[in-house]
């Protein structure tokens, strides 16, 4: 008797699907509420009080099987759910709170299956990350499918939800002011088990501290902002600050975007996050789009050429012999940089001086005004200037800049290792 329910319930199934897939000529019709669309962009229109949810048109298929959301701003709480939803699922409330859809939340990292309570699933996320969600498998004996979530092309987690006969659909949910994010209904994941390891071998997004408006895949830095003010700058600052031992690093210009307003620098470890390296305070940066360098000021000086895409931009500081062992220690020393190009890499010398008296006459000067070093950059393997700077208490990091549509660029922050 119990494979006569399973084989009846497996054909009703089959059978509302083929209705639903030939019975009907007329277009899928997406559903929203409380939210402005533009395209692909789906921004927050509620009072904070009542969410706002989209629905798409279309299921999730064998054929489409992923779609994607990537945070382009948080808004007030980052209330952000990405999941999968019953055809007529009721709008005014979040992915995941009602029964046959769930979702991973934003805000919290929780996942929300059919329930407004919510379990630990991952991390939390925030501006320019991008949450997927997608079906791996379907159980049609036991009326189940395996539905997962991902973080930045990183699989969280999976979870079993019940089958519904019209299918689940793709749903964002929102529910506070200023919340944006960009859908992408055509998105791919492979399953390639091969694939997934490599990727996960070639991240290297633990070596950024802080990631704003840029998304990080493997050493490929991309812009994802809205690049419509000064205001919407992208930002990606090093985990860790130049040092002897790794006292430069480059940037390749992979797509130069809409505009290539790229900046390549240093800068302190608490550096704003909305503006360009090299604009405020504590900070030094060589601009792609005009050549120009920028030294805590939103002016710049002529520096040299611009650079557009295949370009290499390099930023280092060559630390005095001293450096380690004396903190006021002076860097005074720089007439004797030499700089070699490479095949792979520039080779950077000190050559020695014997100015130790000019040396002791500037430590009273150097001691008031902090320790000095001089910051200098290059251009596909030639020096291109340098730059004194006062070097902040804990370092200056590597940071790089982006502000246009389309800025892709390649990071190497070790590259003379070898």
């Amino acid at each position: 008797m119990d494979d006569i329910n399973v084989l009846h319930h497996r054909c009703l199934l089959n059978l509302r699907r083929r209705i639903r897939d030939i019975g009907d000529a007329r277009p899928a019709q997406e559903r929203y509420t409380r939210l402005h669309k533009d395209g692909d962009m789906l921004s927050y229109q509620g009072n904070s009080e009542e969410v706002g949810c989209y629905v798409a048109g279309c299921p999730l298929s064998k054929q489409n099987c992923y779609f994607e959301v990537t945070i382009v701003d948080s808004g007030v709480r980052g209330s952000i759910a990405v999941g999968l939803v019953p055809k007529f699922y009721r709008l005014d409330h979040q992915p995941g709170w009602l029964p046959y859809s769930v979702a991973y939340h934003a805000d919290n990292g929780k996942l929300y299956n059919g329930n407004p309570v919510g379990q630990q699933f991952g991390p939390k996320c925030a501006r320019g990350d991008r949450i997927g969600c997608g079906i791996q498998s379907e159980n049609i004996q036991e009326g189940l499918t395996t539905v997962f979530f991902t973080k930045n092309r990183k699989e969280v987690g999976s979870v079993e939800v019940p089958l519904c006969a019209d299918g689940l659909f793709p749903a964002v949910g929102m529910h506070s002011l200023g919340e944006e994010v960009k859908v992408d209904l055509q998105a791919h994941w492979f399953l390639d088990e091969e694939d997934s390891m490599m990727m996960m071998v070639d991240s290297h997004e633990d070596d950024w501290g802080r990631l704003y408006d840029v998304r990080v895949s493997g050493t490929l830095l991309e812009y994802v902002g809205k690049g419509k003010s000064i205001m919407d700058v992208g930002l990606a600052q090093a985990r860790q600050p130049l040092t002897t031992r790794c006292h430069y690093y480059e940037v390749e210009i992979i797509d130069a975007g809409e505009k290539c307003y790229i900046a390549l620098g240093l800068a302190r470890r608490d550096y704003p996050k909305n503006r360009h390296p090299g604009w405020s305070r504590g900070s030094v940066a060589y601009h792609a789009d005009d050549g120009k360098i920028f030294h805590g000021s939103g002016v710049g000086d002529a520096f040299g050429p611009r650079c557009f895409k295949g370009d290499i931009m390099g930023c280092g500081i060559m630390f005095p012999r001293d450096y380690i062992l004396d903190s006021e220690g002076d860097s005074d020393q720089w007439e004797g940089l030499q700089v070699f190009p490479g095949h792979d890499s520039l080779c950077l010398y000190h050559r020695d001086e014997e100015d130790d008296e000019e040396e002791e006459e500037e430590e009273g000067e150097q001691e008031e005004e902090g320790r000095r070093v001089t910051v200098f950059f290059t251009r596909n393997g030639k020096l291109m200037g340098r730059r004194e700077v006062v070097e902040p208490e804990g370092g200056l990091f590597p940071t790089v800049g982006m502000l246009s549509s389309g800025e892709k660029v390649k990071v190497d922050l070790h590259p003379l290792s070898g």
